[in-house]
């Protein structure tokens, strides 16, 4: 049985309020923006890119835009199949049971096939975690326990009385207290608390949560010792969370806000709202790539192409320099 191993904080009902507040602002605003399954697919690959460049992975938004797209992608067999895996698992995400061993091992299965002996399987071995410097700084349960802790653990979510935004981000730091696997624990962490949100509000389906752990990373692995030591509290883990939510739902809002504000679509000339984004961010920094600029508006790089040529061909904005180390030059109306 799970014992209480996280203690409750008083701001969490105020900050859990926000994130519903959040949520019907966003869900109205990706109405008016007529593009809601674009933005959310924007999402998913940046989250997909996310989650994987923070094991390590080297492939490029781009690329990752690319293998979604089912284009060839020049780059290590390795990292191309890993974001294969992970799409598969993310696209897999309205068939999965979050409380079902079954389904976690089966998860595990999709992000990690052709990747590892143990796919889809516990681990056999004990493990430890090292920092950079080589030192211990965690060790995972026993091996001979992490069925049963983790049959537990979803067990203890399943009939959970916390709210999703709590009982979700525990089950994550759990996931990666227990370390159930040789390998993938921390991508099978971050989707098993996507799957969980997303059953009480699917729109957390498409968030880009993970876009905003991968920016805060090094916060997140503190976050994750801070809970660990000098026992176990997820407390700090449920805080970092809550905000990363947070901060990803108002990131969408504003993304959404953008787009909605041109009130015409994106195969009808150029969207007034995203072009004015566009020119917004370009005076900011010429030298933004469309990757870059996609991330920012929360929308595909194919799509910002498409504004960028409009722009161009309208005269509002010219390229200088290489293809690769050029910049951009906005061409005030006025001049």
């Amino acid at each position: 049985m799970i014992p209480d191993f996280y203690t409750p904080q008083p701001d969490w009902p105020a900050r859990i309020e926000h994130v519903v507040e959040l949520l019907g602002r966003v869900t109205a605003i990706e109405e008016l923006s007529g593009r809601r399954l674009e933005l959310r697919r924007g999402n998913r690959i940046g989250s997909v890119h996310s989650s994987t460049a923070i094991e390590g992975n080297r492939l490029t938004l781009a690329q990752v835009e690319g293998v979604a797209h089912g284009e060839p992608v020049f780059a290590p067999p390795r990292d191309v199949k890993e974001v294969e895996n992970a799409l598969a698992a993310y696209d897999a995400i309205e068939d999965l049971d979050p409380w079902s061993i079954d389904d976690f091992l089966r998860a595990h299965g999709l992000l990690t096939a052709g990747l590892v002996t143990e796919s889809g399987a516990f681990r056999t071995v004990d493990v430890e975690i090292v920092n950079a410097g080589g030192d211990v700084i965690h060790t995972g349960s026993r091996v001979e326990k992490v069925p049963r802790l983790i049959a537990e653990l979803l067990a203890w979510g399943s009939t959970s009385d916390d709210h999703a935004l709590v009982a979700s981000s525990a089950v994550h730091f759990l996931i990666e207290h227990i370390h159930p696997f040789r390998d993938g624990n921390g991508r099978i962490g971050r989707l098993w608390q996507t799957l969980i949100l997303s059953r009480w509000k699917p729109l957390f389906a498409w968030m880009p949560t993970e876009t905003l752990v991968r920016e805060r990373q090094g916060d997140y692995y503190r976050a994750l010792q801070a809970s660990r030591e000098p026992e176990i509290d997820a407390a700090a883990f449920i805080d970092y969370m809550l905000d990363i939510i947070t901060d990803s739902l108002a990131s969408y809002e504003s993304r959404a806000k953008a787009d909605a504000a041109g009130g015409v679509g994106v195969n009808v000339g150029v969207n007034v709202g995203v072009a004015d984004a566009l020119l917004g961010l370009l005076r900011e920094d010429p030298a933004q790539s469309a990757v870059g600029l996609a991330l920012r508006l929360g929308t595909t790089s194919r799509t910002v192409e498409r504004h960028l040529s409009a722009l161009k061909g309208a005269g509002r904005i010219r390229r200088e320099g290489p293809p690769k180390s050029g910049h951009w030059i906005v061409i005030e109306e006025n001049t």
